[in-house]
């Protein structure tokens, strides 16, 4: 099957199950205005997030890697009116723009963006002694997913779920030879999860819109 049906496949699916609003698109059409890679979840994957996190009955969300919103948006209606789903983004200009996304999605009130590096935006929460996360949603820089992984696990609770996206890297996830810090990082991941006894885990890979890669699902288990 080629990349062209591929997405067509994805246009079909999307089409019947994931009709996106204005507040999506608007989203998506912000962030290409301002630059943004165009590297967000596709919108059936947006979609898959938000069911996820819906079946979890999360009432906090942690999401690292905000880019524009798009995946934010998702996850934040998944929400109760009172949850909270807080989202760390690196960049100041990415987070100015997701700000104004999620205010026009009608989320400012649910959802805070934390700039800074994750892994000190990471320290800061526990510091602050925040509650245990029903769900974390990982997209951010690969070289750090094992590091991710287990701030997720000290900030989670038994029976968080962690998913973390990007995990197939076109198939180089297999070369162990590489020096490529995403794969370097992803692989340590999947070493991490693997041996831990706190999780169980299993991962997919995906063809679509997004071209071939996958993602880790991990339930915490104690």
């Amino acid at each position: 099957m080629s990349e062209q049906q591929w997405n067509a496949v994805d246009a079909y699916f999307t089409d019947l199950l994931v009709p996106e609003d204005d507040a999506l698109r608007s989203a998506v059409a912000a962030s290409d205005a301002a630059g943004l890679p165009q590297i967000a979840v596709a919108p059936n994957q947006g979609k898959l997030l938000y069911l996820l996190a819906l079946t979890q009955g999360a009432t906090r969300i942690l999401e690292i890697g905000t880019l524009g919103g798009y995946s934010t948006i998702w996850l934040g209606r998944a929400l109760p009116a009172d949850g909270q789903l807080v989202s760390l983004e690196y960049s100041a200009e990415h987070a100015d723009v997701a700000r104004a996304n999620l205010a026009r999605a009608g989320l400012e009130k649910n959802v805070e963006v934390r700039v800074g590096p994750a892994l000190e935006s990471l320290a800061a929460l526990e510091a602050e002694g925040t509650d245990p996360f029903d769900f974390f949603f990982i997209d951010a820089d690969k070289a750090n997913n094992p590091h991710y992984v287990e701030w997720a696990l000290k900030l989670s609770r038994p029976g968080s779920v962690i998913v973390v996206d990007n995990v197939v890297r076109g198939g180089s996830v297999l070369d162990a030879e590489s020096e490529d810090p995403a794969v370097v990082g992803t692989r340590r991941m999947f070493e991490v999860v693997s041996d831990h006894p706190r999780l169980t885990a299993t991962a997919v890979q995906t063809v679509g819109a997004r071209g071939y890669d996958g993602l880790l699902l991990a339930r915490v288990t104690g």
